[in-house]
């Protein structure tokens, strides 16, 4: 049996990361994925938005903090992520959006971020082409990007690798021993394992992961679609997200990477709960209508493909973090609800800092996030 300080299961958006700060703090760290590669899951499915830009404290901290290690990984060390900082922007077409974005801004402010309200032609100076009809303005955060994910994956691997880490890939978790409340031995389809802790970042098979040690984690995948445009002349830097519902949808958003081309995801509604990731018939035509609509300027643009990945989302559209009450050494890093890919940088310093240093700098965002909280309420710009 392979023995280690720590066992991360999940090589992806929030495993990479967090197996690179704690290697670097000395530990002996091993990450397990079942796929032939990191970042095999859903990271890859990601559309690449960074954001700070949230409803509450804990995740306005930890989008902060992604942000700034991702902005720093090309010039710190010399690899190339794609970072534009381009800023979120929320436009707005009716009275009852303006009022609760503008009723946001006093709270999301009094936790430190840097947004505030634009009127309708400052939205059109930044969007060049956006439907001007009825605009009333928006809500912008001018520090907010993107990024490559496949890329800012590759960056975590290689410096957790050069930290020390060992990635074990080709193996799936099967089942759990445990030594009264601590888990004694990780099985996979091929080998045996031990560790002084382990740490579920699973991902999509969170909750699976979660029942193998006796935990029943309020985590449900749901699936998004997603799409990309062929490369055009850059004409506009923000992510553009219209927070306005159909019956078919909740939401989209969209942005321009830093090739060139069109990024866009749509919010299905009702959900598409399971982790089915073959595209859908009904997804293009959706996209297709809900973009044209807002941003009639994108009609000549052709799209190169789409795909669909999961949201592994909580009753209240906030992740996991923390310790359990059942298992005494587990950590949960799970239910990022399609967060994952911004979250995961911040989320995998703070976590190391908490396990290896004993901060408790972070305890807000371990009681605002704990299993044991009511799950109530919801997220406001999940």
């Amino acid at each position: 049996m392979k023995n280690y300080d720590i066992l991360i299961i999940g090589a992806g958006s929030v495993g990479l990361p967090l197996s690179y700060y704690l290697s670097r703090k000395g530990k002996k760290v091993a990450v397990l994925d079942k796929r032939p590669s990191y970042g095999r899951g859903q990271n890859r499915a990601a559309i690449g938005g960074i954001r700070a830009t949230h409803s509450d404290p804990a995740k306005i901290k930890i989008g902060q903090m992604s942000i700034e290690i991702v902005k720093e990984i090309e010039k710190n060390e010399g690899i190339a992520v794609d970072w534009i900082e381009g800023g979120y922007l929320y436009p707005v077409y009716d009275d009852e959006k303006e009022k609760a974005l503008k009723s946001l801004l006093e709270v999301q402010k009094s936790y430190g971020l840097n947004i505030d309200w634009i009127d309708a032609p400052k939205v059109i100076e930044l969007v060049p082409g956006i439907t001007e009809e009825g605009l009333r303005g928006g809500t912008f955060s001018p520090g907010d990007g993107s990024a490559s994910p496949l890329k800012v994956a590759g960056a975590f691997f290689k410096l957790s690798k050069t930290a020390g880490t060992e990635f074990i890939f080709n193996e799936k978790v099967v089942s759990m021993e445990m030594d009264g409340d601590k888990i004694y031995k990780v099985i996979t389809d091929k080998e045996e394992y031990s560790a002084d802790l382990i740490i579920n970042a699973a991902g999509g098979y969170g909750k699976e992961i979660g029942e193998m040690c006796g935990l029943d984690l309020p985590v449900v995948p749901d699936s998004h679609e997603a799409g990309i445009t062929e490369p055009v002349k850059h004409f506009f830097k923000p992510m553009v997200v219209d927070l306005r519902s159909d019956n078919q949808s909740a939401n989209f958003y969209y942005y321009q990477n830093y090739e060139g081309q069109i990024v866009f995801c749509v919010t299905p509604e009702p959900k598409l709960y399971g982790v089915d990731c073959d595209n859908t018939s009904e997804f293009l035509p959706l996209a297709v209508r809900r973009i044209l609509t807002l941003h009639p300027k994108l009609k000549n643009i052709r799209i190169r493909k789409t795909w669909r990945g999961l949201y592994p989302m909580t009753p209240d559209g906030f992740p996991i973090v923390g310790k359990t009450k059942k298992v005494s050494n587990i950590f949960l890093a799970v239910g990022m609800c399609g967060q994952g890919f911004m979250l995961g940088p911040g989320l995998g310093k703070i976590i190391s800092e908490i396990i290896v240093d004993g901060s408790k700098e972070y305890d807000f965002i371990l009681d605002q996030l704990s299993l044991y909280r009511k799950f109530e309420g919801n997220e406001l710009l999940k």
